[in-house]
């Protein structure tokens, strides 16, 4: 990954990366993980919970279909448009930086907001910084790490998004016991940034790049063109991602589920919340490297099905248990399933997109890791709110049972997806 020695963009990469260089590469996960765990599993179900009871389920619904529609029209687009990008840094690491610093900008927002629409407003702004760093930044890895070794980037990148969540749980945690969410929610866009600069000063992406097929909007309107339509396994597999990814954000419903449900306090809740999520995080990272190792052995959909089936089955559990701990307890396969998932699913997504413009097609992808949380919490929310109504408690099991369809469906929607591995072609770019 030094800069003298980077394939060439359009080239399938070949030469064996140092560990540390794989660390290096997957750092960025871990803070736009942070942010996303904060926020969408503590502070922002915190702040609606306690302002808006009666309707928290249809507020946070309502922020969720607006990140959806941020993360669709902006990681595609931004992607494919870094793809052509020449900069004396290299396609990739202008959006992150600007990505990154916007992130704080827009955090700050956040934190300061007092009133529903400014908030909403400043969840949009964020969900548009953080597409535009996450776009480029996920072409790395079938840029520069040869396949032999995708299963072990992916396995890394899992581990990341689970640390980089449990830490922002953590925080926002730690923000609602001191009663400062302000420095809490800041605090996380902080952290991210030193991620970014970890990212931008180790990997050296060179300067090349294929040559520019059209104008800078051709190339952004390209980015979701007809031709898309024809890579069934880039759409199918963006279905898989956003079932099980949003089953995932189920987690972002625990102060509600621990509070209505369980009937413990708001500091209770909160402090079970960030011991189920310690015990979610343990269990993914401890299944995440390994599993992705063994998708190299074994296949990445086997070992896919075996996620959907672990974590079916750690949900529904959490849906039907009749105390916190028991709760608890069911989150440990829940975190198994997800590592496994997690450490795979990129090794997939890897192995399937055309090779010519990585950063449309992972961001094509990763628009499904984007919208699954809110389009989770869409469903999630409504029936939340409807259940509720019938009994409090009733609702967070709902929403819960949810997920765990969710990651039904998920598997279902894998048998329609070819893993065989696809190299470099001849490039097309849609007019």
């Amino acid at each position: 990954m030094t800069g003298q020695n980077s394939p060439p963009p359009a080239a399938t990469p070949t030469r064996e990366l140092p560990l540390l260089h794989l660390l290096e590469l997957s750092i960025y996960w871990f803070g736009i993980s942070i942010i996303w765990g904060g926020l969408d599993g503590v502070i922002i179900p915190h702040r609606l919970e306690q302002a808006y009871p009666d309707d928290f389920g249809l507020r946070f619904a309502i922020i969720s279909a607006a990140a959806v529609i941020m993360a669709i029209v902006v990681q595609p687009t931004v992607g494919m448009i870094s793809d052509y990008t020449i900069t004396r840094w290299g396609r990739r690491k202008p959006f992150i930086v600007i990505g990154a610093l916007l992130d704080v900008v827009f955090l700050v927002g956040v934190a300061s907001s007092q009133d529903f629409l400014v908030l909403l407003v400043f969840m949009v702004l964020l969900q548009f910084s953080s597409n535009f760093a996450q776009g480029p930044f996920q072409g790395y890895v079938p840029d520069l790490v040869p396949a032999k070794q995708v299963g072990l980037a992916s396995g890394l990148m899992g581990l990341m998004l689970v640390l980089g969540r449990i830490a922002g749980v953590g925080i926002g945690t730690l923000g609602i016991l001191t009663d400062n969410l302000w420095i809490a929610t800041v605090a996380l866009g902080v952290v991210e940034v030193a991620t970014m600069v970890v990212l931008v000063r180790s990997v050296h992406e060179g300067t090349a790049a294929p040559a520019r097929p059209g104008t800078w909007w051709q190339i952004a309107r390209s980015a979701w063109g007809a031709d898309v339509l024809r890579e069934r396994n880039v759409l199918w597999l963006l279905l898989v991602r956003l079932l099980f990814l949003g089953a995932i954000a189920s987690t972002s419903l625990g102060l509600s589920y621990f509070g209505r449900t369980h009937g413990l306090d708001g500091d209770a809740a909160s402090s079970t919340l960030f011991i189920g999520t310690v015990i979610v995080g343990v269990a993914t990272a401890a299944a995440a490297v390994p599993g992705g190792r063994l998708s190299d052995r074994f296949g990445r959909k086997p070992m896919i099905y075996l996620a959907c089936g672990v974590a079916a089955l750690g949900m529904a559990g959490v849906a039907l248990a009749p105390s916190p701990a028991w709760a608890v307890a069911a989150y440990v396969p829940f975190g198994l399933g997800a590592g496994i998932f997690l450490s795979v699913d990129w090794a997939l997504m890897t192995d399937v997109i055309p090779k010519e413009t990585t950063g449309r097609y992972m961001g094509i992808l990763n628009a499904g890791t984007a919208a699954a949380g809110p389009v989770y919490l869409i469903v999630a929310g409504v029936t939340l709110d409807a259940f509720s109504r019938i009994e409090l408690g009733l609702g967070p099991r709902a929403a819960m049972m949810v997920a765990a369809a969710f990651l039904l469906l998920a598997a279902a929607a894998l048998t329609r997806v070819d893993p065989a591995r696809r190299e470099l072609e001849a490039e097309l770019v849609p007019a």
